[in-house]
């Protein structure tokens, strides 16, 4: 688990550290866009790691090594944040920062809203399907039914 959280915490550094040595030749956010994607995705597996408890021993979620490395952890990634927060506000003008964490935000609901959308469009297409065959299957055995019957009162007679 702490290997996993280094890992994320180095990919938020690398980050960091790209924006900060290519923050004053950049012509606009885009090209320090992908440094940003990279230190969000560092966040989020550093803050996946920091919650994930299950199957761990007390001992291990408890330990003073443990929470002293997660409470540093921790405050190094809201460091880099808070720099990467600043180097991109300063450069292209105060509120920027906040205004990619809003965009972020509002993407990622409006995917969280259309994937919900298509499990319940995928449900009810299920749901039509199934209806469908049962249809199908009550019809045919009307069907047959009604052959056997035919043929039973063809030969009785």
């Amino acid at each position: 688990m702490i290997a996993e959280g280094l890992a994320a915490l180095s990919l938020l550094k690398a980050g960091v550290d790209f924006i900060k040595s290519n923050i004053d030749t950049a012509k606009d956010i885009g090209e320090i866009a992908g440094a940003i994607d990279s230190i969000f995705q560092g966040q989020e597996e550093f803050d996946k790691q920091r919650n994930k408890k299950a199957g761990i021993s007390l001992k291990d979620q408890f330990g003073i090594d443990s929470v002293a490395q997660e409470m540093i952890d921790a405050k190094i990634a809201q460091e880099k944040m808070q720099e990467v927060k600043t180097l991109v506000d300063m450069r292209f003008g105060p509120g920027t920062w906040q205004s990619i964490i809003d965009e972020r935000a509002k993407r990622i609901t409006e995917q969280k809203e259309a994937a919900r959308l298509a499990r319940i469009k995928k449900r009810q297409e299920e749901s039509e399907f199934w209806e469908q065959v049962k249809l199908f299957l009550i019809v045919g055995g009307c069907v047959v039914l009604g052959c056997g019957a035919f043929f039973v009162a063809l030969f009785a007679s």
